[in-house]
């Protein structure tokens, strides 16, 4: 009936559109507290079918008046099942995490795929599983990239020479974006956010509809950029500088002795 009611309540939620951020809260939401319950229900199910015998009830009513030290003892030894069982009520009420929701975990970045009543099942970039107890979410920070929203903010990274066009290269900042395929690409700003002896950085801030989009988008910005500065300005990429001059008191055709 426990399932029977959970899969009735979750067909109103649809987690394969665009906008599903009122879905994955659901959905988290109802599966994590049906694992718990699940095994809250089979926990009083045993107990209540071993306590219809007259000598097992005996010895349950034996044990927990000498189960003292036994009691503590258990408590101890069952811990780690406890924690991840209330960390999964508490991520059910508070949901730092949700389905799908884009997160970095030990500097890797995936997707939630999976939230059992012990684990959390993270789809890494590259196919691969990452499997994380529950109370790490707990009692760990980590980054949730969809929080509040699957639209998500990426930048892209060019370092330029000193005379790279700043302006030209703005305008072509929002030629691109407007060319993308990308669903909702938008550009944010470009910057220069730092300087260096050799070269500058310059940031393009982009954003697109989900995580995923945003990450294809800041791709394919690298990609053409690279081809426009090959093309029309070679000398803004970076290059080393190598200035001679002349020594006083030397002449730059007279051999010098480098051990001096």
């Amino acid at each position: 009936m426990l399932h029977v009611g959970a899969n009735l309540y979750l067909r109103n939620f649809r987690t394969d559109v665009p906008d599903n951020l009122l879905a994955r809260k659901h959905v988290t939401q109802v599966r994590v507290l049906v694992r718990v319950l699940d095994t809250i229900v089979v926990l009083l199910t045993l107990g209540f079918a071993l306590m219809t015998f007259d000598t097992v009830r005996q010895y349950g009513i034996s044990l927990f008046a000498s189960a003292g030290v036994a009691g503590v003892i258990f408590g101890l030894a069952a811990q780690p099942v406890l924690s991840n069982l209330i960390a999964g009520i508490q991520l059910a009420m508070t949901q730092p995490i949700r389905l799908e929701d884009a997160v970095t975990v030990q500097n890797e970045y995936g997707w939630i795929e999976e939230i059992t009543a012990t684990y959390v099942v993270i789809r890494l970039w590259d196919l691969r599983r990452l499997i994380v107890p529950l109370n790490y979410f707990i009692q760990q920070p980590f980054y949730n990239w969809t929080r509040q929203a699957g639209a998500n903010v990426g930048s892209v990274l060019l370092y330029l020479d000193y005379t790279a066009p700043i302006d030209r290269i703005r305008d072509k900042a929002v030629e691109l974006v407007g060319q993308t395929e990308q669903p909702d690409g938008k550009l944010v700003n470009v910057q220069v956010t730092n300087t260096s002896a050799e070269a500058i950085e310059l940031r393009l801030l982009v954003t697109a509809a989900s995580v995923g989009d945003t990450s294809n988008l800041c791709a394919e910005l690298r990609e053409k950029f690279i081809g426009f500065l090959q093309r029309e300005y070679p000398e803004a990429l970076p290059r080393r500088r190598h200035q001679i001059i002349e020594l006083a008191g030397r002449q730059l055709d007279k051999p010098m002795d480098l051990r001096k």
